[in-house]
């Protein structure tokens, strides 16, 4: 690949360098900031059950027997002890949540034994590595663009990027994916370009390593494919030939899962995406997951229609630079890279896209589209660098585009500000889990409290027992099921009963109910 850029920067290298050092400092930061102080969610809770090695059925059935339970009884599925090893949390995979992959999970669970059993522990796994996304983008402009200038501005975009931030927050494998992807990039251009076998080799482990973190890492692996083929322009080259042998030496390695996802499968896991939605609202989604790439003010969708209608402007300029960048990067550079990056973007989204708007679903979210966003970004870091170093551009559009840039960041970094400073944010469901840390704090606020529930233990109770104070006691009963209750609690609450429980502990215990809000009654 030629040599996209001249050395004649508009500012210099070192100041450059001092910029990005600064930006660096300040993403890092907010992938650490208050990490323990966020609402831990259902999909964490999930997680954390996965890491502990126990499965939901032994939980449930442990915990639903009416006894008096203790915080450390509820975080016992939470955390690893010994009573679990990793051969367990496989299993619990396997069994119970197969589509999500267990690389992440095995990952976190050592670094949870090795460090504590903490909140800030467990999610700090993945604020850890979303920093080695760092030097993996600037590793593929390398090898992609061979500019250094375009590297230096994609970790500026990615450091203060609201979506890599959010994502770098959760227990989760979405910034293993990240990495993976980057990598798998990387090692897939360094092949072509030495054609070595080693150089495939590498190339197929990475692929290995991709496909046990995220499902979705498959059509990134396709796409790739579809990458190889349009560059070799259809023929059976030796880098075709190369490239076949290495995808399928990855592929076979991932055979003994995709077994295990068809002999296990967990449909009810993606039921909330076949929900019908109209065109209106699949465009409007799709627009908040690419506007998130660079604005994220925590807009969710029970929020008032007031609130977007005032984003409509700011996402269509993110829009509008998402596709003037695409376009600069088609028109000024040559196929391998231009291809590489809309094949990318293309990966994932186009499948989301197709889904979404075709069959009227709604997958499209903004953790599945990471791959498009990582395209989206080398395409807009390519577009700065361009209109920043050009040579034929006038001093005032270079200006322009430099207060773009600008604007860009400091748009990124505001957003990383709001959301750092919020208990819970557009990602965590607000519409569904805003209620739990009031819950929380009212039930803590009693001398000795006992919270009584026949609710699912999986993911309300368990999140309220990482917001409750450890004083607080616990009472989990099955359906249909009326508990024991003994003296001693100064106030006792029913969480989200069913009529059953309640109409039960009225006539038994001659109690009245009173209705706190929709989720709590007390006693």
């Amino acid at each position: 690949m030629k040599k996209q850029f001249s050395n004649n920067w508009f500012i210099s290298q070192s100041l450059l360098r001092f910029l990005i050092i600064i930006l660096l400092v300040i993403g890092v930061f907010f992938r650490f900031v208050n990490i323990d102080k966020k609402l831990y969610w259902g999909d964490e809770v999930f997680s954390s059950l996965r890491i502990s090695g126990y499965m939901n059925s032994e939980m449930n059935e442990q915990l639903s027997n009416g006894r008096l339970l203790t915080i450390e009884d509820l975080h016992k599925y939470q955390y690893p002890n010994p009573d679990k090893n990793v051969i367990d949390t496989i299993k619990g995979v396997m069994l119970e949540d197969s589509q999500i992959l267990p690389l992440y999970i095995v990952m976190t669970r050592f670094w949870v034994e090795w460090f504590g059993n903490s909140i800030a522990v467990t999610r700090s796994f993945s604020a850890f590595i979303s920093l080695l996304t760092f030097p993996c983008i600037y590793w593929l402009c390398q090898e992609l663009f061979e500019s250094s200038l375009v590297g230096w501005i994609a970790i500026a975009l990615i450091a203060v990027s609201p979506i890599h931030v959010v994502y770098a927050q959760e227990v989760r494998g979405y910034s293993l994916w990240i990495v993976t992807i980057l990598i798998s990039s990387v090692a897939l251009l360094r092949a072509m370009r030495l054609k070595t076998k080693v150089s495939w080799c590498i190339y197929a482990a990475t692929l290995s390593l991709g496909f046990y973190t995220h499902i979705f890492f498959t059509l990134v692996a396709f796409a790739q494919g579809i990458y190889v083929i349009a560059i070799e322009r259809f023929r059976l080259s030796k880098t075709s030939i190369s490239y076949l042998i290495s995808s399928l030496a990855g592929f076979i390695t991932f055979v003994p899962w995709i077994c295990i996802i068809i002999t296990n499968p967990q449909p009810e896991t993606v039921s909330w995406a076949s929900a019908k939605q109209t065109l209106f609202a699949s465009a409007t989604r799709w627009a908040g997951i690419f506007s998130r790439t660079f604005l994220d003010l925590g807009i969710s969708p029970s929020d008032p229609g007031k609130f977007k209608i005032v984003l409509i402007p700011f996402v269509l300029i993110i829009l509008a630079l998402i596709v003037y960048s695409i376009y600069v990067l088609c028109r000024r550079t040559s196929k391998e890279v231009w291809l590489f990056v809309l094949t990318l973007i293309g990966s994932v989204g186009l499948p989301l896209l197709i889904v979404d708007f075709v069959f009227e679903k709604r997958y499209a979210t903004s953790r599945y589209t990471l791959p498009s966003v990582l395209g989206i970004q080398l395409a807009v870091a390519y577009l700065f660098s361009t209109r920043l170093t050009s040579i034929s551009s006038k001093v005032w559009q270079k200006k322009l585009w430099s207060l773009v840039a600008f604007m860009v960041i400091i748009s990124g970094i505001i957003s990383c500000t709001i959301s750092s400073q919020a208990q819970i944010w557009w990602n965590k469901f607000p519409e569904k889990y805003q209620e739990l840390p009031k819950v929380a704090n009212m039930v803590s606020q009693g001398n000795k409290p006992l919270l009584i529930t026949d609710d699912s233990i999986i993911p309300a109770i368990q999140i309220l027992g990482h917001l409750v104070d450890p004083k607080v006691r616990f009472q989990i009963v099955e359906k249909n099921q009326l508990p024991e209750i003994t003296n001693g609690f100064s106030d006792i609450f029913l969480f989200s009963p069913s009529d059953f429980l309640k109409a039960g502990i009225e006539k038994i215990y001659n109690s009245k109910l009173q209705q706190i809000n929709d989720l709590l009654w007390k006693i």
